[in-house]
């Protein structure tokens, strides 16, 4: 469906660099990344607000990268929705129908039609002014629909509204995907909104630089991290940052001391970690990053004789955090590292957990990841995915 080429743009003291990646027919994709990464100028870009410096942009293999926004078969919601304040909300659907000089019998029973399954036929009459954060969402996302565009792209829909009504959105905005077929390019800078509506992720962070030696000022420069599953992106981030980013919560520095066809052998302060290598993937000798999610923590009472022989820790909790339906618990090893477990409420209860009391960490070995020790990627370093 969408297919971005090496783009690059510069605006100002902003420099998007060598993004490339593909959202395909019918699919809800997200990019994620904390404010200032350049996700709204890159969806921008794709629109035809702006020209890169370099780069391609192809819609169903038709390159559309110097064609003005109209030409695109793109619809483009900003955040702020931009809805024509002096227009009732039946115009503002209609806008794009009116632009193509449609008859009126078809305008009205299009714009009906779509009220109708968007349940807000009864917005209709109403300004703009009037309107609420979702109600304004759901015009703008039927002005948008109505003139059933090739890719719908979304800046950052959900960030003016609070999180009980972004839950309720995000659901009807994947429902509102789905049963149209539509393909949705999203820009998030929230985990969990990505998490509940996202095929797949694609991943970005920025790093600041010096334009020009000697003067001192600073460029920012964005780039595409990792594009992924939420699942691949959850559980095989591709560096540090990501790992950091979608809370993986347990990540450590160690050292590749060994392996094996099946096994890597990682230090971590003194300690022997064994990793699993999935078929026919290397590791190399080197400084690593080891990341474990809270979630794949296991803790046992001491006074247990676990059948596990690899990777196991004996510590003490030192800090509970009810979570609603998890407790957080953190636990401080004989090695000097933290570690941090979610665990169910049953689960805590049936092991009867408490402050300061001993418990034996276990980090299995499919459940560990290793990703490179520095900000690369696994384009520049190999690095060990988990199963």
């Amino acid at each position: 469906m969408l297919k971005v080429e090496n783009l690059s743009i510069q605006l100002g003291e902003f420099d998007l660099r060598n993004i490339s990646f593909e959202v395909r027919t019918g699919e809800y994709f997200v990019l994620l990344g904390p404010t200032g990464t350049g996700k709204t100028v890159l969806i921008e870009c794709i629109a035809g607000l702006h020209r890169p410096r370099r780069g391609r942009i192809f819609l169903n293999g038709r390159d559309v990268t110097d064609l003005p926004p109209e030409e695109r078969d793109i619809a483009y919601v900003p955040q702020d929705y931009a809805l024509f304040p002096n227009l009732t909300a039946f115009e503002n659907i209609a806008f794009g129908l009116r632009v193509r000089k449609l008859p009126d019998s078809i305008v009205q029973a299009k714009v009906f039609e779509l009220a109708n399954w968007l349940r807000i036929t009864y917005l209709l009459d109403r300004l703009p002014l009037t309107l609420s954060g979702g109600e304004k969402q759901r015009v703008a996302l039927a002005r948008a629909l109505i003139v059933e565009p090739k890719i719908l792209l979304l800046d950052e829909p959900l960030a003016a509204v609070d999180e009980q009504t972004r839950d309720r959105l995000c659901r009807e905005l994947k429902t509102i995907q789905r049963q149209t077929g539509a393909t949705f390019l999203h820009v998030s800078h929230n985990f969990e909104e990505t998490l509940a509506v996202a095929d797949r992720i694609g991943v970005m962070n920025f790093t600041e630089e010096t334009e020009n030696k000697g003067s001192g000022s600073k460029l920012r420069v964005g780039r595409m991290l990792q594009v992924g599953t939420p699942e691949e992106i959850f559980y095989r981030p591709a560096n540090e940052f990501v790992a950091r980013f979608t809370r993986a919560e347990n990540i450590w520095r160690g050292e590749v001391k060994g392996q094996t066809s099946e096994w890597v052998q990682v230090w971590l302060n003194g300690a022997v970690l064994w990793v699993q290598v999935p078929e026919g993937q290397q590791v190399l000798k080197s400084e690593v990053t080891i990341v474990v999610r809270p979630e794949r923590v296991r803790l046992l009472p001491t006074k247990t004789h676990p059948s596990e022989q690899m990777n196991l820790l004996h510590g003490e909790v030192i800090a509970m955090t009810d979570k609603g339906a998890m407790w957080r618990v953190e636990v401080t090893t004989e090695i000097g590292v933290n570690v941090v477990a979610l665990l169910s409420k049953r689960e805590a209860e049936q092991i009867g957990l408490m402050l300061g009391q001993s418990v034996i960490v276990v980090l299995e070995p499919s459940f560990i990841h290793l990703c490179p020790g520095t900000e690369g990627t696994f384009a520049e370093t190999v690095g060990v995915a988990i199963k």
